[in-house]
């Protein structure tokens, strides 16, 4: 471990304040002895650095799947006081609302009798890669609805049921998106990509459910061993990295005007109640529904191919629920000076609300959130809950899943695309992408292994698993 850092438990970090000059608070992340070799000095500097922003509360935090990134680390959470604090683009990233969504179905592993086949209509079906545009045809105005409403515009425009939009973070909408800040840019680059993959970390995967860990709240979830289910991986697309390109440019500069000393540009941000600061805000949570919508459209895809290729009724595959983990969210929350209202920042991080609360669908209300981490590509995915412990340490956090250890040139030229395919397939694992080079460069020698990491999560009491799911197709962007 890195000289200057101190263990609190088995599994939890402290960086103490002064480890960067400024820091306001301390920063503390979760790593298990296994995984510590996989810890970058470049992310705990940069979890360090989020430790100096102004109005920040308690701590900066990082998850297992740490890895440094923009300004914020891959795995960073940080809450702010909502009168005091900032909002920053680098904890939210380019990709705002990237998040996961599984969608369960009546099928058992015994009735994917050709896997091939049914990834090769999905692929037919669901626009992936760079640049791919949608079969949606869109209006400025049907844009902008989309942005404000969310998955309820989806689900009124015939892209789902009503049930959906319970079982998505937030009812797949945040009540700040305004689109008054969203420049014509964007505009025109979202427009064709409403239910589409992209490309990327992305992917669409069919999973069976391979063990139970807590059948209570498995039975709770809809899920049980040998089921089928799908899982889908993908944000906000051109349109998200646009509002993340225009707001930096001007953050960048704003935060001299407020004069907020920051020790790295890449920490662009302004306070949360400044007109810069609620422009940005107000176009991320646009940028975040227009996720949600982007999600909701690929699961309609989805349920329609498998009405055509098993007759199952649409109704048939609900949604267990989608997460975000790209995303800045107004959240009360305990603190010294008693329930609070906090922006809270998770990027590459999960909410992970426990038993009890309001924001958690009623059908989960008594087990907490459905908590969903992909795993990498050929690797297990899990499906956790929760928990009362995670709302008083992390803010209600966890991990978001495996947390990269080799850049994408890297993975590119240490395996080709090739070779990961038949090593896939030899375990079962059929894999469909753009191109071979997409394959090699999300390898899963890339990422952490899931099951570390979720038991990181698991040892922490931040979020406690529920089934585990294994890949039996996946396509990649």
């Amino acid at each position: 471990m890195l000289a200057g850092i101190q263990q609190i438990d088995e599994v939890e970090w402290e960086v103490p304040v002064g480890y960067v000059p400024g820091m306001r608070v301390p920063g503390r992340f979760f790593l298990s002895d296994d995984l510590a070799e996989t810890l970058e000095p470049d992310a705990v500097h940069q979890l360090a650095n989020v430790a100096c922003l102004p109005g920040i509360e308690r701590y900066s935090l990082a998850m297992p799947d740490i890895h440094s990134g923009y300004g914020f680390p891959i795995g960073g959470v940080a809450a702010f006081d909502a009168e005091s604090g900032v909002i920053s683009p680098g904890g939210v990233g380019y990709d705002i609302n990237c998040g996961v969504r599984l969608i369960a179905t009546p099928l058992r592993a015994d009735d994917i009798t050709q896997p091939r086949a049914l990834i090769e209509e999905l692929f037919r079906t669901v626009p992936t890669g760079v640049g791919a545009e949608s079969s949606l045809r869109l209006s400025h105005h049907d844009l902008a609805a989309m942005m404000t409403e969310g998955v309820r515009w989806a689900v009124e425009a015939g892209y789902g049921v009503e049930n959906d939009i319970s079982h998505c973070e937030e009812s797949g909408r945040l009540d700040a998106a305004d689109t008054a800040p969203v420049s014509k840019k964007a505009f025109q680059r979202g427009m064709p990509q409403a239910g589409t993959l992209g490309s990327g970390n992305h992917f669409l995967e069919i999973q069976e459910v391979d063990a139970v860990f807590d059948p209570e709240t498995a039975e709770a979830f809809g899920l049980s061993p040998g089921q089928i289910c799908f899982m889908v991986h993908c944000g906000s697309r051109g349109l998200g990295h646009q509002v993340c390109t225009d707001h930096l440019r001007v953050l960048e500069s704003a935060h001299k005007r407020y004069g907020i000393s920051i020790p790295d540009r890449q920490l662009a941000c302004a306070p949360l109640s400044s007109p810069e600061g609620e422009a940005y805000f107000g176009a991320m949570a646009a940028a975040a529904n227009y996720a949600w919508v982007n999600r909701q459209v690929i699961t309609h895809q989805v349920r329609q191919v498998l009405q055509r290729m098993f007759g199952i009724a649409y109704e048939e595959m609900p949604l267990v629920y989608d997460v975000a983990h790209n995303v800045a969210k107004m959240e009360e929350h305990s603190s010294e000076r008693g329930r609070r209202r906090f922006c809270v920042h998770r990027k590459g991080a999960t909410r992970a609300f426990g038993p009890g609360l309001p924001e958690v669908p009623a059908a989960y209300r008594s087990v907490g959130q459905p908590v969903i981490i992909p795993g990498s590509m050929g690797s297990h995915s899990y499906v956790l809950h929760g928990t009362a412990t995670a709302m008083e340490r992390t803010f209600g956090s966890t991990c978001h899943g495996a947390g990269r250890v080799m850049s994408r040139t890297k993975a590119k030229k240490a395996t080709p695309g090739s070779e990961v395919r038949k090593h896939l397939l030899e375990q079962g694992i059929v894999v469909r992408a753009t191109s071979d080079a997409a394959i090699a460069e999300e390898a899963p020698e890339a990422y952490k292994e899931s099951d570390k990491v979720v038991d990181v999560v698991r040892r922490a009491g931040l979020s406690l698993p529920v089934v585990r799911l294994r890949p039996l197709g996946v396509i990649k962007g």
